[in-house]
């Protein structure tokens, strides 16, 4: 690994007015990370308030790392430059629904750089939860120059049947090695949907392996002319449960359970698969236990009921832990304990969508590891954060018994596994995994003494002990939002009110407190 490129305060032109005194700005990481000698408390609201101007347009346009506490935006946003760019992107590419033009050439760590107007933000939305390290870390830059990065790009093979023949070595190295314990098979995919949807197709194959009598039993001639009319024996009605509030993905099998907003799903058809009910918790925890219980009870009777009544028969479950695009719904574990218990009564697969919850952004490296299953999950689908896509999976029966069942041209992407080998050797090397965990809970802590300052901005605060996985409900949240960036802080949204934050991995504390400053001001000026 690259040795990493430390900055004086003096180079960054900090300041004694913008540090606090509690803290040692003996060292600055290049990518984001701060590392004091202890935990650090960073910035008072007051100095991020004086923060010299000329700290973010330093004259040295090559600084590679602006410090903690300096987002500025100078143009209404968008820019006049975005603007321009946007309308010309516009004639070949739909921009509806961009929130900003990205300079990523002088974008680093926690925040961008610039946008196209030269303004800085700072990112705790990473790209929809999907950037680990911050931008142009020097560790993925040096693996992208990598010869075995070059090979891979230049030479993409159709991994199903040219695979590289260090495809095993790159596996084992790179994903499998970020694999939860006990999950030794791997199919890769392109995107989180596309992961999802390969689950399902294998769910729905063992299922059809075990009522044929088992892998060795060939397909019945009726079965195969059955199939090619989309009809049964050949194309059995099976179904995959998913839940009220989940979301899946947005291609056309995976639409069948996304339940989170009617705009992904109109228009589009779709199979006729069940849904059960996600829990609705009260907050704080602390304070509706026994609601909260009865009402997962209800819920894992109801998804019970659906898998023993559901005319199509239910061959797995899918559910992510914690519903991100739904609106962060949160369940115990007890209610997670449950449900695995169930599919196991019942003989159904249970797929965990680790596609936005994986990676260490809870503070555990996968988020189901936060409820001590006794049977592990069957499947775990994952992406965003890997930069890579596929599912996990234990059993070789999940295997299809013949080849090309489960298959397409690329079946993933070399230079994927290749980044996301780097990508877990950063996190085990800084321990981020951890510092996402304590950063997590600073953060959740200052946002609960906001919550109790202000109870008409922010209501239902969750995700306490799940790293940096926090949201809150805010009835002005699109206000907040649009105030946020034109402050220099990105945050994102989820269901009908929630504001979710989704920080990167290098996310720290004097980052949180920018946060938390921001959050406070729009607030006094939008209640007060």
């Amino acid at each position: 690994m690259a040795s990493t490129k430390l900055l004086s305060p003096a180079a960054l032109s900090i300041r004694g007015s913008l540090w606090s005194k509690r803290v040692r700005p003996a060292r600055i990481l290049a990518d984001g990370a701060s590392r004091a000698s202890r935990p650090c408390r960073f910035f008072q609201t007051a100095q991020l308030r004086s923060a010299s101007l000329a700290t973010v347009t330093s004259s040295d346009e090559s600084l590679p790392f602006m410090a903690p506490g300096i987002p500025h935006v100078k143009t209404p946003l968008p820019g006049p430059r975005s603007q321009a760019l946007s309308a010309e992107l516009n004639r070949v590419f739909d921009t509806r629904n961009m929130t900003m033009m990205v300079d990523y050439e002088k974008s680093h760590g926690n925040l961008y750089a610039r946008d196209a107007d030269g303004n800085v933000f700072l990112d705790c939305f990473a790209q929809i939860a999907s950037v680990p390290l911050g931008y142009n870390n020097e560790h993925l830059i040096k693996t992208a120059k990598s010869p075995e990065m070059i090979r891979s790009i230049v030479n993409r093979p159709a991994l199903g049947q040219y695979p590289s023949q260090d495809w095993l070595q790159l596996l084992e190295e790179g994903i499998l090695r970020a694999a939860p314990a006990g999950f030794n098979q791997v199919f890769t995919g392109m995107s989180g949907s596309d992961a999802n949807e390969a689950a399902y197709k294998a769910a729905c194959m063992w299922r059809a392996q075990q009522e044929r009598g088992g892998p060795d039993v060939g397909f019945s001639d009726e079965a195969m002319a059955s199939t090619m009319l989309n009809q049964s024996p050949g194309s059995p009605n099976y179904s995959i449960l998913s839940f009220h509030g989940g979301f899946h993905g947005r291609l056309f099998g995976s639409l069948s359970t996304t339940r989170s907003k009617p705009i992904h799903k109109l228009d589009i058809p779709a199979f006729d698969w069940p849904a059960a009910p996600f829990p609705k918790l009260k907050y704080p925890l602390e304070e509706h236990h026994q609601e909260n219980t009865a009402e997962e009870d209800r819920c894992l009777q109801e998804t019970e009921k659906l898998i023993q009544t559901f005319h199509n028969p239910v061959a797995a479950v899918i559910i992510e832990p914690i519903q991100s695009e739904g609106g962060d719904n949160h369940a115990s574990p007890r209610f997670f304990q449950g449900l695995r218990a169930l599919t196991l009564r019942h003989n159904t697969l249970l797929i965990i969508d680790e596609v936005q919850t994986g990676v260490g952004a809870t503070g555990k490296f996968w988020a189901h590891e936060h409820w001590y299953l006794d049977t592990p999950p069957d499947i775990i689908t994952f992406s965003k954060k890997a930069q890579a896509a596929g599912y996990f999976f234990r059993d070789p029966a999940l295997r299809p018994n013949k080849p090309y069942r489960q298959f397409n041209t690329w079946m993933g992407d070399p230079s994927r596994s290749i980044l996301f080998k780097a990508i877990v050797e950063e996190i085990e090397t800084r321990n981020l995994v951890d510092r996402t965990r304590d950063v997590g809970r600073y953060l959740f802590a200052g946002l609960a003494r906001l919550a109790t300052k202000y109870p008409a901005a922010m209501q239902n605060l969750r995700g306490k002990d799940r790293g940096t996985f926090i949201a809150f409900d805010c009835e002005r949240r699109d206000e907040v939002v649009k105030m946020a960036l034109s402050m220099g802080v990105n945050i994102g949204v989820s269901g009908q009110s929630a504001i979710r934050l989704r920080p990167m991995l290098i996310f720290e504390e004097g980052h949180c407190d920018v946060l938390l400053s921001t959050l406070e001001r729009i607030f006094k000026r939008m209640y007060f």
